[in-house]
């Protein structure tokens, strides 16, 4: 996969996943969104271009070191998460019950897409 499709790819996913979140806040029921939902929403979604982004950058420059490449990219991903929570829940006070459903929802669905570019390339792979 090409990089500027991954970005497109990336734009319409981060899209989607961002209409249930403002539909709940909008449409009355805004107890379920965190009142930082969006720095959360950018942080990790940024992040996450950033990991397929450089995946697909790594394979381009060296094809063999791809798997590699994805596994370092996908464990700084899960450090610097865990580093903004702590940072987070340190400076703000939130309910824990709607935090956790709004960060899962976004990492989670993140990670997917990360899963996803990776198989779609890996396949590409396989087909040449």
């Amino acid at each position: 996969m090409k990089i500027y499709q991954a970005i497109l790819f990336f734009i319409w996913f981060t899209f989607i996943i961002a209409v249930p979140p403002y539909a709940l806040k909008h449409y009355g029921h805004g107890d379920l969104i965190t009142p930082e939902f969006w720095l959360i929403f950018f942080f990790l979604s940024g992040l996450t271009l950033l990991v397929v982004a450089s995946i697909l950058i790594i394979r381009q420059m060296y094809p063999t070191m791809f798997s590699e490449a994805f596994m370092g990219a996908t464990v700084v991903k899960i450090l610097s998460c865990l580093i903004f929570v702590l940072v987070f829940l340190t400076k703000n006070k939130v309910d824990k019950y709607v935090f956790l459903g709004d960060f899962f929802y976004i990492y989670f669905l993140n990670t997917v897409f990360e899963v996803y570019i990776l198989l779609r390339t890996l396949r590409h792979k396989i087909l040449r």
